[in-house]
């Protein structure tokens, strides 16, 4: 008996795993052909200059929270406020902080406190004022203080309220936006009124050099935790969302940076404040609205880096941060479990969510439970070695042949780095993340669904970063970002 389910569970892994790398050529596939479809398609002088100069072109509010960030909040803004585009507004909500950050802000930026209609489109935690600069340098400037919300939906909420344009950036105020990333998501939307959402590409700017809020010299990181997840950004926007954006079954736009119609997201009831995974929840919640009313809609992941953001620098801040993603997972799929395999809910319902289920929210569980019967084997003398180092050779190259694919696809949209030691350094962080690095995240997701079944607390918690205008990577106390901590 005992023999018996151990060969029929070796069959369930085996035919796991050839239709998970099945998936990923048929992804690969699909993100290979938008991009060399999609090459020597940038933004020419011409229309920009066009954009630059029409009354037409849209308005863009770029929303950031703010918690705590007084050690560079002044650096964060300056950043924000750099962008290369005709219209648009920075919101910067202060979300209760404990500490100096609005005052910094109304010091360095001459903000004063000014009447304002604020209309409770969305319920947040209390707003409490709003302030605009006396400067005319500043006018684009706008900042909400509000009460605590406890995560990042409640403040970005409040930034949709106040804020005054038809579409808008979501991001963190620890990220730094390429000075043309508007130009870059609104594009999409200009040539289909369908876009209701565009991701832009994400990169990791741990090693990068960086000077007043902007990167002067891009460079991966070289300590272990940011480079594993350089590498995994790349594969995730490359190759993930790329393919799907190839046939509009988009799964989420990165709460980092995305580009969203605001007039879809309101209509959507905004972001679910007690979303564990906002970024996925919210994409889920504008779909089943465009397919409840009957729009058509698209939503786009386009292949320019708009966007540089810290990543955890420490294997403790990393595991924060998946158990996060783990919990918001499972609670995804627990809140929208009605749409899985609905057609009504189009490619979403019946290819994107399916998918996500077998592959993304179970692959822990399987990996898991598929290690421990090997190592129950391997002490009991039920493995056959030979067969088993045949298996685990042609899955390691795979997994080295994807990566390859990812840096080609990266150097073939522009290439992130110059130096061919720095993509060595991606491919080193590749040979060994299938022993390091997707072992804890395995183990730190599994840890995020036991706490989301056991109903813990959830509470925000210190995360330290290195902060701007550091070009070193060793994290310092630069300033404190919002993080579950849970227990």
């Amino acid at each position: 008996m005992k023999e018996t389910f151990f060969e029929f569970y070796g069959y369930v892994i085996f035919f796991y795993s050839l239709g998970m790398m099945i998936s990923y050529v048929g992804l690969m596939w699909l993100s290979g052909w938008k991009l060399f479809k999609n090459l020597g398609k940038e933004i020419p002088s011409y229309e920009r200059k066009i954009l630059s100069t029409s009354p037409y072109t849209p308005g863009i509010s770029i929303i950031a929270p703010a918690y705590n960030e007084e050690k560079t909040i002044v650096d964060s803004v300056h950043s924000l406020l750099k962008q290369d585009y005709p219209t648009f507004e920075v919101v910067i909500v202060n979300d209760g902080s404990a500490d100096k950050t609005l005052e910094r802000m109304i010091e360095a930026f001459s903000l004063v406190e000014v009447p304002f209609a604020y209309t409770e489109h969305i319920h947040t935690k209390p707003f409490r004022r709003l302030f605009k600069s006396t400067d005319e340098t500043y006018k684009r400037l706008i900042v909400v203080d509000k009460e605590n919300g406890g995560t990042k939906a409640d403040p970005v909420n409040a930034g949709l309220n106040a804020a005054s344009y038809p579409y808008f950036v979501n991001t963190d105020v620890d990220c730094i936006l390429s000075s043309d990333a508007l130009y870059q998501c609104i594009r999409p939307v200009l040539e289909d009124p369908s876009v209701i959402a565009v991701s832009g590409m994400m990169s990791i700017s741990n090693g990068c050099e960086i000077v007043q809020g902007e990167i002067k010299k891009v460079r991966p990181p070289h300590s272990p935790a940011p480079l594993f997840q350089t590498l995994e950004y790349m594969r995730s926007f490359l190759i993930g969302k790329m393919g799907w954006s190839s046939i509009n079954a988009m799964p989420n736009v990165s709460g980092g940076y995305g580009l969203f119609d605001r007039n879809i997201v309101m209509a959507a009831g905004g972001y679910k404040a007690d979303s564990f995974a906002e970024d996925m929840d919210m994409i889920i919640r504008m779909v089943g609205y465009c397919c409840d009313s009957g729009r058509k809609y698209r939503i786009v992941q386009i292949p320019a880096t708009c966007c540089y953001t810290e990543g955890p620098p420490t294997l403790r801040v990393l595991y924060r941060q998946r158990v996060r993603w783990g919990r918001g997972l499972l609670q995804t799929f627990d809140r929208y479990h009605d749409m899985i395999f609905n057609p009504k809910y189009k490619r979403l319902g019946v290819l994107t969510l399916p998918y996500l289920l077998v592959y993304e929210l179970l692959a822990p569980v399987i990996e898991l439970c598929g290690m421990g019967a090997f190592i129950y084997l391997a002490l009991t003398g039920g493995v056959n070695w030979a067969s088993a180092l045949i298996i685990f050779l042609a899955i390691f190259t795979f997994c080295l042949m994807l990566s390859l694919i990812v840096l080609f696809f990266d150097v073939l949209t522009g290439a992130s780095y110059r130096k061919y030691t720095d993509y060595m350094w991606l491919m080193g962080a590749a040979v060994l993340e299938p022993f390091i690095y997707h072992p804890l995240i395995v183990l730190f997701s599994i840890k995020g669904y036991a706490n989301y079944i056991a109903n813990t607390t959830a509470r925000w918690g210190q995360m330290t970063r290195q902060g701007f205008g550091k070009a070193k990577e060793q994290p310092q106390a630069a300033t404190v970002q919002k993080e579950f901590e849970e227990k």
